[in-house]
């Protein structure tokens, strides 16, 4: 089995919800694996220490899941247009990867929430992409011959999966949203492997 990592940062649990549709997407070809996890949040008072495991949902993510990984499926909130610090901040971390070459070639692509439906979807998507080219990832996204991509009044861009979470993130992901998760998720797994052929 070929394992996609499945890593975001949820504040409300959106970016959550879509991390577990992205990874229906994945498990639905056969021979590939979805890994979820998370990152943690990031603490204004540097003297603050999360606990190394989670109280609840997916474990933190390791440098090694990601170097271990045959794809990646990245997703973050929006914050002011650009992905959120923690996100931020875990990619920071991954210059021996960078350095080792270690993430050519792999297929990655990313998804996001916003609170408001022009908040900022496209241009996070975009600030996620940025490192992953630099890592030397294979960018996806999703391409119009789905048909919800052309019909949805919701989330759902070409660059990657979105969602319209509403004020306080209370509005449920759309099922035009969930079809375009599990497209993407899909389309990603079967890229992954045709590259590991």
């Amino acid at each position: 089995m070929a394992t996609i990592l499945v890593l975001y940062y949820s504040r409300y649990g959106s970016v959550k919800q879509m991390a577990h549709y992205i990874a229906r997407g994945i498990e639905s070809v056969p021979g590939m694996e979805a890994r979820i996890r998370t990152v943690p949040p990031v603490s204004p008072t540097t003297e603050a220490v999360d606990p190394g495991i989670p109280d609840s949902g997916a474990p933190y993510a390791t440098l090694d899941d990601l170097k271990e990984c045959a794809g990646l499926a990245l997703g973050s909130p929006t914050r002011f247009g650009n992905m959120a610090a923690p996100m931020k901040y875990f990619l920071d971390q991954a210059s021996s990867l960078w350095l080792s070459g270690s993430l050519v070639n792999k297929p990655a692509a990313v998804f996001s929430s916003t609170s408001s439906l022009h908040g900022g979807q496209e241009s996070t998507l975009l600030s996620m992409m940025l490192p992953l080219f630099h890592l030397g990832f294979i960018l996806l996204g999703i391409p119009y011959t789905e048909p919800d991509l052309n019909t949805t009044l919701s989330g759902g861009t070409p660059y990657g999966a979105t969602h319209f979470a509403g004020s306080g993130g209370k509005s449920p992901v759309s099922e035009e949203e969930q079809r375009l998760c599990m497209a993407l998720g899909k389309r990603l797994a079967e890229t992954a492997m045709k590259l590991e052929r």
